[in-house]
């Protein structure tokens, strides 16, 4: 009976990281509901076709090195290169924070090509959708500032407590970065 349990216990996911797929999967039903909804709009006319700025090609780049940096400071902290995983952890934020700067960047390059917010709803379509990823790689910001936190605040030990937690800002990360670029891939396609 014990070797039944015990077997079980080490089959079974983690709560923090099953709450964090159910999430994820949340967030990709609303996002496949946006994608679904913009398609559907689109067939029925009155439809302005604009090119994405160039910003948004920088955009998928600065976010996609984030995942690289951020995939190399977990590497290192399992490690234990402490040094390399905190300056790898440190420029992930920056390339997370750049991403939303040069996000805005993006939206005032729109707007100056006459796609604004209200100008037509192929534009609006664009701005909502964007700005709710935008908004999840914030959720993904603030999750970067606690690791660092516990980065610079406590002793390095790369514990299982610790590296769970690291565990679960990473595959957050990751996953925003490839819900950015399957939103880049779509918006390309429809422009096309």
């Amino acid at each position: 009976m014990s070797t039944i349990s015990s077997e079980y216990s080490q089959n079974k996911i983690h709560s923090h990281k099953f709450a964090l797929w159910v999430a994820i999967a949340t967030i990709i039903m609303m996002f496949g509901a946006f994608t679904s909804a913009y398609i559907v709009r689109r067939a029925a006319g009155n439809w302005y076709e604009f090119k994405l700025p160039d910003i948004f090609f920088l955009n998928t780049v600065v976010i996609l090195m984030s995942s690289v940096t951020l995939h190399i400071a977990y590497t290192s902290f399992l490690k234990g290169r402490e040094k390399r995983y905190k300056t790898l952890l440190a420029t992930t934020l920056v390339l997370g924070l750049v991403f939303v700067v040069l996000q805005y960047f993006g939206w005032k390059a729109m707007a100056g090509m006459g796609a604004t917010f209200t100008a037509n709803p192929s534009s609006s379509f664009v701005y909502v959708i964007s700005g709710l990823h935008a908004a999840h790689v914030l959720g993904g910001v603030a999750a970067l500032i606690v690791a660092m936190a516990h980065a610079h605040f406590l002793p390095f030990r790369p514990t299982p407590r610790r590296r769970l937690r690291f565990e679960l800002v990473v595959h957050y990360w990751h996953f925003v970065d490839a819900l950015w670029v399957y939103l880049f891939v779509f918006f390309m396609i429809q422009s096309l």
